[in-house]
């Protein structure tokens, strides 16, 4: 076995009780694991960043605009520290599509945890046409996969403008670039790889809500 992220071998861990039971297949070597920062719960109870059980300082702003509650809650696997950022940028903009079985466990364990029993749709960021070429795929769909589900579409971006290269301010500022293009009466998961202000899902719940889904959040793979 070798490590999806460093090509490190892996060596299984063999002892008298499981020496003679099928070895457990790894996907990340302990080394790597160690950079990883996995969110415990609690944190902040609308968008989960660890700093505290209350409600953050952006939260709070949230609940002041136009976006008031339109997010019933954010999930998130891990913290979007510096070795997170390093295997976002080879995962999807380097083409490295195997790097998302280093979370596959931990993805399927943290959304059960939390969404256990709701009979509720799972929906990805929608791509433009240009992103989806120039990537070659969604993320978001790759981790709803993971998942074992398909992503429903009820939504699709306008524009073709990358999120990421906007600033903070104009991110939280701009016109919403997505359209709804299907409805749901049913609790709706938005699928994403990173919440970094919260705009992006706010933007699709305020749509979604609006159109009379009952509730909204969100679960992602950093925070």
């Amino acid at each position: 076995m070798r490590c999806v992220i460093c090509f490190a071998s892996i060596l299984p861990s063999v002892n008298w009780t499981n020496f003679l039971s099928p070895q457990k297949e790894e996907k990340v070597c302990q080394v790597c694991c160690e950079k990883l920062e996995f969110i415990d719960d609690p944190g902040c109870p609308r968008c989960g960043r660890s700093e505290g059980t209350q409600l953050c300082f952006d939260c709070e702003r949230w609940e002041q605009s136009d976006y008031q509650s339109v997010l019933t809650k954010n999930i998130s696997v891990c913290t979007y520290n510096d070795f997170a950022k390093e295997l976002v940028a080879r995962w999807k903009y380097r083409g490295d599509f195997t790097l998302i079985e280093a979370f596959t466990e931990a993805v399927q364990t943290k959304y059960k945890n939390h969404f256990n029993g709701m009979e509720a749709d799972l929906v990805a960021i929608p791509l433009s046409k240009e992103r989806l070429r120039e990537r070659g795929f969604n993320q978001s769909e790759a981790l709803i996969t993971q998942l074992g589900a398909s992503p429903e579409r009820f939504l699709k971006r306008k524009g073709s403008e990358k999120q990421s290269k906007k600033g903070r301010r104009d991110r939280i500022s701009g016109e919403n670039p997505f359209e709804l293009i299907g409805r749901t009466e049913r609790p709706v998961v938005l699928v994403d790889d990173i919440y970094t202000t919260g705009m992006t899902v706010r933007h699709l719940a305020h749509l979604l809500r609006e159109a009379g889904c009952p509730a909204v959040y969100s679960f992602t793979l950093f925070r």
